[in-house]
């Protein structure tokens, strides 16, 4: 038994220490903090580590792109000012976290992580305005959500992980419970419009509607079995 408690303990004092190391220069920040601190900081190191694509469709002002999964993410990181703050973000805050425990690998003193990526920067206002429609109008969506039957929408993304998990099951429930509810998936890179206008933040949402009104919304992985139970 004794044994077992020095075990233990000493397993704890590795994984704080790890745990340390990780956290000590990296600090993940909600996106309104995150704004404050570039505006604060004289020319700001501003990361967007997502693709090429994504940089060119919308970007925070003055970020520079390095791609995480890139073959040479390290050799143009290592083109910054280490001893400078750095602000790193990408869609969600998947790669970026991932992105940030390797700055601080290579030795970055100061890192900050935008939490919930530009999904979250865009839900909290902080984006450029802008007249342009990109996907579906709020009038359009709207119209989907007249049935007699629920409707499930999917917000989701192509890259995103948890939303492939779900693509296979959703598919065949829209096949399976086509009687009783109307399932459609909706890509969230294709409606940013509605992304921002709606302030859905986080991949996938999906959002039960009963004659057009919320009856259940959820972010995040959902099992097929706790998803079929919401609809029934």
């Amino acid at each position: 038994m004794k044994f077992h408690s020095i075990f233990l303990a000493i397993i704890g004092f590795v994984v704080l220490s790890c745990t340390g190391q990780t956290s000590k220069n990296v600090k993940t920040i909600e996106a309104k903090i995150f704004a404050e601190k570039i505006a604060a900081t004289p020319n700001p190191q501003i990361l967007d580590v997502r693709t090429p694509e994504e940089f060119a469709s919308e970007r925070i002002d003055n970020a520079k792109n390095i791609n995480w999964l890139s073959n040479d993410f390290v050799i143009n990181a290592e083109k910054l000012d280490k001893s400078k703050p750095v602000f790193v973000y990408c869609k969600s805050g998947g790669r970026s976290q991932k992105a940030a425990e390797k700055l601080n690998e290579l030795g970055f003193k100061t890192i900050y992580q935008l939490e919930g990526g530009i999904l979250k920067w865009d839900a909290t206002g902080l984006s450029k305005p802008s007249n342009k429609i990109i996907g579906l109008s709020i009038q359009q969506y709207n119209k989907l959500l007249n049935s007699d039957k629920k409707v499930l929408i999917d917000f989701y993304a192509e890259w995103c992980a948890p939303c492939k998990k779900m693509k296979p099951y959703l598919l065949q429930m829209e096949k399976e419970l086509a009687d009783k509810v109307v399932i459609i998936r909706l890509d969230a890179d294709k409606n940013k419009t509605l992304m921002a206008e709606m302030k859905i933040s986080e991949l996938p949402t999906v959002l039960l509607y009963d004659n057009a009104v919320v009856k259940w919304k959820h972010s995040g992985f959902i099992s097929e079995e706790e998803l079929r139970k919401q609809i029934q």
